[in-house]
Order: structure tokens, then C-alpha cells, then sequence
């Protein structure tokens, strides 16, 4: 099937005896034994396995052309169990621009079991001279988060194979929709799924797709289990209300994205413009053969510093100032703000997520808003 139909009816593989078309919310935490002690509706207690949890799982497992998918509360959990799973003492190789959540619980939570570089990962001839004897893992983050990098999938998943490296990538930017890692020789692909899957802002998740079910999967799948870090049935419910919806939501964030990239690429009042849509991206190509779309994410540099990005920010009427991505409703921050003193990211950036209101508002906002700096 395609993504648009895959999004609507793979969820739909239970047949309740009330013939719901639409899989209700199985609410209970625990669930009958049969008279051989097993459990004949496939499920024994809701931290390990749930019908809600199973069938998110199961959509996500299709739309991202894998083996098996765990569902978790949120995007950071689903990362951090990539990284629990690890050996004590092994070595990661994590993008330069890491995503600043991800990057803080390395620096922090794992600083004494883990050691890792943060590198330029667009700049693929240079990463095997960071590789050690005790690195197991490669994590790719493309788009990037907020530069909107773009890394060769397919030439670091050779890397990967070449030196037996788990090779794991966060796709939260691109969606199923837009990018499929599995594909192009990822293990394992990463979402926050209260991003582009979730896209209503109201929930919270995240999820691990894998390529096969081997040894590491077997490690995350405990560490989800008895972990217990997972969605709860309603949260699971409201994802896949919105994963029906996915593939044409994706599409009206790209088409806003790009008319919006192109208008602010020739204004005045904006330095730089980081969209992989635009020629003039310096990994413009490598996103037009790995995606089916630029994603609907973009930032840009104003010209002036901090304050001026900070005027920009509080005059708009239409985008809202709030952190987060991939809603219906466009969101803009500076984003600096949002990543504390430690940040890297410039100072007069700011994070657009171009939501579906029509176009000519969005453009409009922002033009009176710049018009202030």
C-alpha cells in the first residue's frame, strides 16, 4: 500500500466484536489468563504491550518499512534508550548541531558511562577518522535541528556497515512521509512523535523503528518494557487519529514551507534562510534524492543580533511564539533562548515551524513583523 492508505487502515488489524471502524481505547492495565495460564487476547499487563500501543506500532513499523517499532512517552525517552542500551564505555558519533535536548542528556545523564564527538556530519569523507575501537554508534539527525543540515543517509549507513556501527537516525523533521532511513542502510530510525505524527500539539511520544529484530532490539524492547516509559492507550489513541491524516498534512507543511523559504530568501531584513528546498542549500541535492519533500522547518538569520530576532518573535499575530514543531499552527522562537547559555546556535536565529493557514497570512504576518527591525 501506499503511505496515504498504509496511514488510515494499517492501524485497523484487530476486529472488535462492536465492529468499531475506528479502534477504540482499551483503557484496562491488566488482562485475562486463560485456563493454560497464557493470554488469549495477546496481551497481559499494559506497561508491556497494549491494543492502542500495538496498533501505533504496528502503522509506524509500515510507514517507516521496518521489522518492529517501540512506542515511548516522549521523543527524549525513545533517544535515551538508544544510548541506556549501549555498553558502558562505548563511544558515539553525534552531529555538531545535535538536537539540544539529546545533547544535554549525553552531557549530563550519560558523561560518566559514555563518551562521545559532536561533529560535522555533512562532511561524510571526514568521519572515519573519529571512529575508535569503542564506537558503537553513529546518530544522524536530518534535517537538522535548527540549522536544517542535511546528511548523506546512504553513504554513513556504508560507513556504518563498514565498521559493524549501530547506525540510528532522528527523522523527526522529515516524517515518514518525506524519508524512509531504513531504506538508505539505517538500523534504526527515531521520532518525537508529538512532532509531524502527533501534528495537533496536544500529545506526547516518541518512537524506535528497527530495521530487524536482533540483539539490539531485543535490548531496547526490555528497556521499553521494564523501563515502563511508554504512551498511555489515550495517547496512543490520539496518534493514530492523527497518523490518518499524516501524508496530506505533510504536504500542505511543504508546500507553505517553500513559498515561505523563497519570500524570505529575498527579504531585506533576513540574512540567511537554512531550508533544503532552496538551491542554494549547500546539501540541496542530496535532500532531493533522499526525501520526497523538504519538510515544512525552516530558520532564518535576521540581520542585527539577538534583540532584533527577539523584535521579530514578539510582533507576530497569526504564527504563535511557542516551542515545540510540526503542528497545524505555525510556531516561531528564537531559538537561542530556548537552549540556555551552552547553546551554539546563533543568536539572531529564528526556528519557523509553517504550520497550514493559508500562505498569504503567514507572509503577511511576518512581513509586518520584520518591518519592526
Amino acid at each position: 500500500m501506499k503511505p496515504e492508505t498504509t496511514a488510515i487502515h494499517a492501524a485497523n488489524f484487530v476486529k472488535f466484536s462492536t465492529g468499531d471502524v475506528t479502534i477504540p481505547i482499551s483503557l484496562s492495565t491488566t488482562f485475562f489468563r486463560g485456563e493454560d495460564g497464557g493470554y488469549p487476547g495477546g496481551h497481559m499487563y499494559s506497561r508491556v504491550s497494549n491494543p492502542n500501543r500495538s496498533a501505533l506500532e504496528k502503522v509506524l513499523t509500515e510507514l517507516e518499512k521496518g521489522a518492529d517499532t517501540c512506542a515511548f512517552s516522549s521523543g527524549n525517552t525513545a533517544g535515551m534508550a538508544v544510548f541506556q542500551a549501549l555498553k558502558p564505555g562505548s563511544h558515539i558519533i553525534a552531529p555538531d548541531d545535535m538536537y539540544w535536548g539529546f545533547k544535554k542528556q549525553l552531557m549530563t545523564i550519560f558523561a560518566d558511562t559514555l563518551s562521545f564527538d559532536f561533529i560535522d556530519l555533512t562532511k561524510t569523507a571526514e568521519i572515519e577518522q573519529f571512529i575508535k575501537p569503542n564506537t558503537n554508534l553513529i546518530w544522524v539527525e536530518t534535517p537538522s535541528n535548527p540549522l536544517l543540515k542535511i546528511t548523506n543517509i546512504e553513504e554513513l549507513g556504508k560507513i556504518a556497515k563498514k565498521h559493524q556501527l549501530i547506525f540510528a537516525v532522528d527523522s523527526t523533521f522529515a516524517s515518514p512521509i518525506l524519508q524512509n532511513p531504513l531504506t538508505l542502510g539505517a538500523h534504526i530510525v527515531m521520532h518525537s512523535t508529538t512532532k509531524y505524527i502527533g501534528g495537533h500539539s496536544d500529545v506526547l511520544g516518541g518512537a524506535l523503528t528497527f530495521a530487524q529484530k536482533d540483539e539490539f532490539w531485543e535490548k531496547i524492547k526490555n528497556i521499553q518494557e521494564t523501563g515502563g516509559a511508554v504512551p498511555s492507550p489515550f495517547d496512543c489513541f490520539l496518534l493514530l487519529r492523527s497518523i490518518k491524516t499524516l501524508a496530506y498534512r505533510i504536504k500542505g507543511h511543504c508546500e507553505n514551507a517553500e513559498k515561505l523559504a523563497d519570500y524570505l530568501n529575498q527579504h531585506p531584513k533576513v540574512e540567511t534562510v537554512y531550508y533544503p528546498g532552496l538551491s542554494s542549500h549547500p546539501q540541496h541535492e542530496i535532500a532531493k534524492k533522499q526525501m520526497k519533500g523538504f519538510g515544512g522547518m525552516l530558520s532564518i538569520l535576521t540581520k542585527g543580533g539577538a534583540e532584533q530576532a527577539k523584535k521579530v518573535v514578539n510582533k507576530v499575530n497569526i504564527f504563535s511564539q511557542a516551542t515545540s514543531l510540526g503542528g497545524v499552527e505555525s510556531l516561531i522562537e528564537h531559538r537561542a533562548s530556548v537552549e540556555g547559555p551552552d547553546t551554539k546556535t546563533p543568536q539572531n536565529l529564528i526556528r519557523i515551524s509553517v504550520g497550514l493557514e493559508h500562505i498569504d497570512d503567514l507572509i503577511a504576518d511576518l512581513e509586518q513583523a520584520l518591518a519592526h527591525i
